[in-house]
């Protein structure tokens, strides 16, 4: 295999783990990146300590209060050379995102295409920073709102979406005027380090503090600092709902922002109406894209009784004729698992499926042979399951789908409903009637809902997010540059006499 890319992206054999900009910090602790693809050490990167923890943030506090004078158009000329920079670099950064975290290369250039996007639409959000303008009851007063920087975000991504989810966040806290601390997923820190070389020599070539961006790196102990510190206003976690619960706890404590993008378990509505070759690459896809690891990756399929045995034949078939193997490989329609813990949690999820009554329509295992090194391949399974069982209510992170009939849309509905999780959701139908049932109030109740489409990605400029245990944050479009900012009401008197407000006298 070809690996000239992690030269290009300057990724060394041994790397620092702790950047303030273009600075590095050594340390004594490392860890190993080992490519689920083939099982290689790429490389490994150092823990950061809390003695650096402490320098970083101090830099990275002096950095913004620098940043939030800069006019925000001015701020988010800054984010367009960045996006520029990718663009630049989108092939190399997208061939390391599938080699160390093992999604297929045009995932792995999708994702990076996505931080592409979210730096163009910062762009145009940085003089969209709007406030309102209210009428005063009192009279020869002007009120408006106005929104500040916070002064530092911090971030705190998985593995599944390496680079894509501190992009998102990123951008638009830059454009915003924070600086930004950002704590990669263990399981994939060179592509924290390769995106952080990008983003800080941007910031160093306009001048301005290269602190601004700042990545930390190591476990769990590591993020617990970032919630429980002070000086981080707002902390943005993406991962699992066991964590999310953790992060909003700590941070909650010292009446912090929070936001938090958490676990999917994410149901198609197949209708009579629907049609099957549109169907059938939208279910593939939602659930075995980046071996099913995608928190909008389809977990359940909610079949009208009358079709479900010709939608689950089709889809059998489907699966008997997909590849697997080296993402790298544009041929393979599916690559690894993260590493086998995964493995070893997947064929679990597989047994707890038969153990609570499920019937498995194919049986997927670990997959071994020539290619296979690395034993973190498997194949999908698909499951047929009578009702919604204890396992189908938690997220499986892995190629596992779910099958149950319906025979009405208001008990699709209920089951698609009735789980823990609310993130993506969809419906197949050519009844406009459905379709909106699906939408209103009385349809879906997860944050994206979807008609004749998959579960599976999201676009730049929609607010993505969940309800319920996915956590309730909302990232990458709409209005929700204003999570990174803080709102202030203001009230001003042009006249030569006090009014106190609601008719209020006091005179003294």
């Amino acid at each position: 295999m070809d690996i000239q890319f992690i030269n290009r992206l300057r990724i060394d054999a041994k790397n620092p783990g702790s950047w303030s900009g273009i600075q590095a910090i050594e340390g004594k602790d490392f860890i190993q990146s080992v490519s689920p693809v083939d099982g290689r050490q790429i490389g490994s990167v150092s823990v950061t300590d809390k003695a650096s923890y402490e320098n970083l943030v101090g830099a990275a506090e002096h950095a913004a209060s620098v940043w939030r004078n800069v006019p925000a158009p001015k701020r988010g000329d800054v984010v367009r050379q960045i996006g520029d920079e990718l663009r630049r670099r989108k092939e190399d950064l997208g061939r390391l995102v599938s080699y160390e975290m093992g999604k297929s290369l045009q995932e792995g250039l999708g994702e990076v295409q996505e931080m592409i996007d979210i730096c163009d639409f910062a762009v145009g959000q940085s003089r969209q920073l709007y406030g309102l303008s209210m009428h005063s009851e009192r009279p020869m007063h002007r009120m408006y709102e106005q929104w500040h920087p916070l002064g530092i975000v911090g971030v705190i991504s998985a593995f599944n979406f390496p680079v894509a989810v501190w992009s998102w966040n990123a951008a638009l806290a830059w454009i915003c005027g924070n600086a930004v601390i950002w704590k990669g997923s263990e399981k994939t820190p060179l592509c924290a380090v390769a995106c952080q070389k990008i983003a800080a020599e941007i910031f160093e070539k306009n001048q301005y503090p290269s602190a601004l961006s700042t990545v930390i790196t190591g476990a769990a102990d590591v993020g617990k600092w970032m919630c429980q510190d002070k000086r981080i206003a707002l902390v943005s976690a993406t991962g699992s709902t066991r964590m999310g619960r953790s992060v909003g706890m700590e941070v909650a404590g010292r009446f912090g922002k929070v936001l938090l993008e958490l676990g999917g378990n994410n149901a198609i509505i197949i209708t009579p109406s629907a049609r099957l070759k549109q169907v059938l690459p939208a279910i593939v896809f939602g659930s075995i894209g980046t071996a099913g690891q995608r928190c909008t990756s389809t977990r359940r399929l909610i079949i009208h009784e009358d079709i479900y045995d010709e939608v689950s034949s089709v889809l059998v078939k489907a699966y008997s004729q997909l590849r697997i193997g080296d993402p790298l490989d544009e041929t393979n329609h599916m690559g690894p698992l993260i590493d086998t813990d995964a493995v070893v949690h997947y064929m679990s999820a597989i047994e707890m499926v038969k153990s609570q009554g499920g019937k498995m329509l194919i049986e997927g295992g670990l997959l071994q042979g020539p290619g296979f090194e690395s034993a973190c391949y498997v194949s999908p399974s698909i499951a047929e399951v009578p009702s919604q069982l204890p396992i189908v209510c938690s997220e499986t992170f892995a190629p596992l789908l779910y099958l149950m009939k319906y025979k009405d849309l208001q008990e699709a509905l209920q089951l698609q409903n009735e789980v823990p999780q609310g993130l993506s959701s969809a419906i197949m139908t050519e009844s406009m009637r459905e379709a909106e049932l699906f939408l209103s109030c009385a349809g879906s109740d997860c944050g994206i809902a979807n008609v004749n489409i998959g579960t599976s990605g999201a676009e730049i400029g929609g607010a993505f997010g969940g309800e319920k245990e996915t956590g309730g944050g909302r990232e990458s479009g709409s209005d929700a540059w204003k999570n990174y900012m803080r709102r202030q009401t203001s009230t001003i008197s042009y006249s030569d006499k006090l009014t106190l407000a609601q008719g209020i006298s006091f005179e003294i």
